[in-house]
């Protein structure tokens, strides 16, 4: 199995990690195989247009079109 060194970090990461091992009662190698998982192994956020696509098709475009309304209604803005 491949190894990863990492070095330079901020003393401040190694504290967190090492206290983020114990609160999960693993040992600091273990918590950063873990972290990496979590954040490696994501599936891919669709994209907005991926997005827009899924949205299924619910009726014709007339569905929607606004009707204009001659009444003359009050301007609740004055």
């Amino acid at each position: 199995m491949p190894s990863l060194v990492v070095r330079n970090l901020d003393e401040s990461i190694v504290i967190a990690l090492k206290e983020r091992a114990v609160a999960h009662q693993r040992s600091t190698e273990a918590e950063h195989r873990a972290i990496l998982a979590e954040v490696l192994n994501k599936p891919k956020r669709k994209s907005f247009a991926e997005a827009l696509l899924s949205i299924p098709q619910v009726g014709n475009e007339a569905d929607f079109m606004r009707i204009k309304d001659d009444a003359t209604t009050p301007n609740v803005f004055d």
